[in-house]
């Protein structure tokens, strides 16, 4: 199965435009579940949901005007950049609609308070990893990969062509950084 999805993104780089049709099927489980575990991350009320998160990183995945992707695990990398990017700006535009929007401001109750931390975690994390993308973006790309893709220290390690070693002293190094920063 490996071989086929590799064999189709080297044919979408290629610029033929029925293995991208080809392609969705072989990828979409993955895709899917990858959305499914980013969004039990996220707060209960969440507008967006998995199937639509699969779809909108889709589109823009295939918006792309040029596909490098080299192989699976790369393919399911930058899936996992595009999730996060989806998610930063649902994020984003929920805390301009909580500071004012066009709503009426209205009192909050505990329960709500707590649905609009996750959107404010989800940004805090989203800036705590740029801030370490400048100083370590290896251990930025580490943390994107096993948080927003869910990928095991194994397929990390083999979509930056490291040790899985490495991988596992990076997350380790990541976290702690990570902890400091956000704390």
């Amino acid at each position: 199965m490996d071989a086929d999805v590799t064999q189709l993104l080297h044919r979408c780089r290629a610029g033929e435009d029925d293995a991208l049709e080809q392609l969705l099927p072989l990828v979409y489980d993955e895709l899917h579940r990858i959305a499914e575990q980013r969004m039990r991350a996220e707060r209960g009320d969440h507008t967006l949901q998995a199937t639509a998160l699969v779809h909108e990183a889709w589109l823009k995945l295939v918006d792309q005007r040029e596909q490098n992707w080299n192989d699976r695990g790369h393919f399911l990398a930058i899936a996992a950049t595009a999730m996060r990017r989806i998610l930063v700006n649902h994020a984003h535009a929920r805390r301009a609609a909580k500071r004012g929007g066009e709503r009426q401001r209205i009192t909050l109750d505990a329960s709500a308070a707590v649905l609009e931390e996750k959107a404010d975690d989800m940004l805090a994390l989203d800036e705590a990893l740029t801030r370490m993308a400048v100083e370590f973006p290896d251990k930025a790309r580490i943390v994107e990969l096993s948080f927003f893709a869910g990928l095991t220290h194994a397929e990390i390690a083999d979509v930056l062509g490291v040790s899985t070693r490495t991988v596992e002293r990076g997350w380790r190094l990541a976290r702690a950084w990570l902890r400091r920063d956000l704390a």
